[in-house]
């Protein structure tokens, strides 16, 4: 009898029985899910020619998983299917592998703690503020609360005053080990083309990542560079980081000098194998990039320095500035083997700033000219605030005390612990 039993919900006092709004949340899903189909169909497209020894296509596609996105109690709002996408290269290195992720739905925004986090996440996929109310009635529900347009103003005047408040945090007591520097250009409405967003992320000696400076200028510019750098001494700001890790723009290493000449700098090598390839015929990447991850996996200096020697050996002769472009910042491109092994993945590169910022830069491409200097930025800061929520502390966080002492390492190895074991 049990399972002929059929429960039916009853109409609520006080609530509408809104077919068309119902229709409405459906489309809104299925055209979600079509967005994010024709994107992994796309993807699987540009590598339709790969082809690994057995013949078969490198990249396809490989089903669907479950994925929705959640109201801040944690019920389902927009449940639609992940797209999968699968490298058959098994035998390629971790850092070649193929990997799709989804520039629609970006992992950390696929589960919303709270609104805060989705208004700027629709406000950069471009829906105005007088759209915000039927935009979310459709994916969330009619319990939405009241978005309207004035609504709507009066929240991005509150995260005015919240980034004011969070440019003026006092520093003195905070004390960052490493900082990841870059500028990223949006190519949104900006008074000069060659402005761009300044970020800059700190690592505590707890290992936490942490947004520490934001701001408009120029890349290249030292003088830009250098409000940052000098507003955080300003601040309180009094001990240098120990490492610095950015790309080749000179106007931040010119500023950096100035303001802490005693940090350390460590060149990105995604930036500078992308510069070193630039400088070859495409036919020779593949054995190029081999060549070059010798360099900076080698296990120790010496190691590296014996692969730079071999690099310049093979290309020296025929391709001198590709050779140039990797020798002229050698100390700087192999300055981590002088901190914590454990550390070496986050030191190598720049990209946990350039990964927070993708999403931000597929909405400014698509819709040029859509959001104002001034838009953009109170847009980005705050999506860059809901990311943070999730960023991972760096691997080997017991290890930045001794960085923060003043304790010596070599090839990763802390000196104390090498004298140890030689001594055993």
């Amino acid at each position: 009898m049990e399972d002929d039993i059929t429960i039916t919900p009853l109409h609520q006092p006080g609530s509408v029985v809104d077919p068309l709004t119902e229709i409405a949340r459906d489309g809104a899903r299925q055209m979600l899910a079509a967005a994010l189909r024709a994107e992994a169909a796309s993807f699987v497209a540009q590598f339709a020619e790969e082809r690994p020894p057995d013949g078969r296509q490198r990249v396809v596609h490989h089903g669907t998983g479950a994925m929705s996105a959640t109201s801040r109690r944690g019920s389902a709002l927009i449940p639609v299917q992940r797209q999968k996408v699968r490298d058959r290269a098994a035998d390629a290195p971790p850092e070649d592998r193929i990997r799709f992720s989804s520039r629609i739905v970006p992992k950390w925004a696929r589960r919303s703690l709270s609104l805060d986090a989705l208004l700027p996440v629709l406000y950069l996929r471009g829906v105005s503020t007088g759209d915000f109310q039927e935009a979310l009635s459709a994916l969330v529900g009619p319990d939405a609360p009241n978005l309207s347009p004035g609504a709507i103003s009066r929240l991005t005047g509150e995260w005015q005053a919240e980034h004011d408040r969070w440019q003026r945090r006092n520093l003195s007591a905070r004390r960052y080990v490493y900082v990841w520097a870059d500028g990223v250009y949006l190519q949104a409405r900006m008074e000069l083309q060659t402005e761009c967003m300044l970020v800059i992320i700190g690592a505590t000696p707890e290992g936490k990542k942490e947004l520490l400076a934001f701001q408009v200028g120029v890349r290249e510019s030292a003088r830009s560079w250098h409000e940052p750098l000098v507003d955080l001494k300003v601040r309180g700001l009094s001990a240098p980081p120990d490492l610095a890790v950015g790309d080749g723009a000179l106007g931040f290493w010119k500023a950096l000098d100035e303001i802490f000449p005693d940090t350390r700098r460590q060149r990105c090598w995604t930036h500078k194998v992308s510069n070193i390839l630039k400088k070859l015929p495409k036919s020779m990447h593949p054995a190029v990039k081999i060549d070059l991850r010798e360099i900076w996996q080698a296990a120790t200096r010496a190691a590296a320095e014996t692969s730079v020697n071999t690099f310049v050996e093979k290309y020296g002769v025929k391709y001198e500035k590709a050779v140039a472009c990797l020798t002229k910042d050698r100390e700087a491109l192999l300055a981590f083997y002088d901190f914590p092994a454990t550390h070496w993945d986050h030191l190598r590169t720049s990209n946990p700033i350039e990964s927070v910022f993708a999403t931000v830069r597929h909405r400014t491409v698509r819709a040029k000219g859509a959001l104002s200097q001034k838009t953009a930025k109170l847009m980005v800061f705050k999506l860059v605030q809901a990311a943070a929520k999730k960023w991972r502390r760096l691997k080997g966080a017991n290890q930045l005390p001794l960085v923060v002492e003043g304790v010596k390492f070599a090839d990763g190895v802390a000196e104390q612990d090498a004298n140890e074991s030689r001594a055993a």
